[in-house]
């Protein structure tokens, strides 16, 4: 899962960083308005954690072109204010969920999961291609009813490739998807291959087709071959 935590407090959003990438969620920083804007237009996230007050602008705007620029992304607004007018306000203006500093981390992550959930159907928690099934909720890959054992990255790339099949892939991209997009400042992002490869191994070893195509010189498909 992909997370925006936009907080301008340095040691507040490295605490939360810290705390859910133990939890194997991808984390990004943005620390103030405009950082802010420029990633949710460049990039999906899941979930976003909201700070209102911001140095260079009110995170109720932010909040607006979220609603506008990714629909989809449930919005946690993390705030010091703690005023019933202004938890109404960012409520009404489609977050879904507000909680007050100070609070516990594992109380954040429980509301994270919370808003997630509420937004995901029973239905659409079972992803599934061919005689692969992953359930999106407990984080089991089966091949044709039997478990498959996946990392934690190995699962995110499967779920990544069937979501996003018949489509090309560069190393770049994954690993951007993986890790966050500081990965853009890398150079090398060879070690993809490296999680690609052992993918490819257990799901083969485990019954199931290879349908990882590569793509010479620009990245990897997922096809029904």
């Amino acid at each position: 899962m992909k997370i925006l935590i936009i907080e301008d407090h340095k040691d507040l959003a490295t605490n939360i960083t810290d705390y859910l990438k133990k939890e194997d969620y991808v984390c990004e920083v943005a620390s103030n308005t405009q950082e802010a804007l420029e990633k949710i237009e460049l990039f999906e996230y899941d979930c976003i954690l909201l700070d209102l007050m911001l140095p260079d602008g009110n995170g109720l705007e932010i909040l607006q072109q979220i609603k506008k620029d990714s629909p989809s992304a449930s919005v946690i607004i993390v705030s010091a204010k703690n005023s019933l007018d202004t938890k109404l306000a960012g409520l009404d203006d489609g977050a879904d969920d507000y909680i007050t500093k100070p609070f516990s981390l594992p109380e954040l992550h429980s509301r994270i999961k919370a808003v997630v959930r509420r937004k995901t159907p029973e239905a659409n928690r079972i992803l599934s291609f061919n005689e692969i099934t992953i359930d999106l909720q407990s984080k089991e890959c089966r091949i044709n009813d039997k478990l498959l054992n996946l990392t934690k990255k190995e699962l995110n790339i499967l779920i990544y490739f069937i979501n996003n099949q018949n489509r090309m892939l560069s190393k770049q991209a994954i690993a951007s998807h993986l890790w966050g997009d500081y990965t853009y400042s890398i150079d090398n992002v060879d070690f993809v291959y490296q999680h690609l490869k052992n993918l490819r191994k257990k799901i083969i070893d485990g019954g199931g087709k290879d349908y990882l195509q590569t793509v010479y010189g620009l990245g990897y498909k997922w096809i029904d071959k």
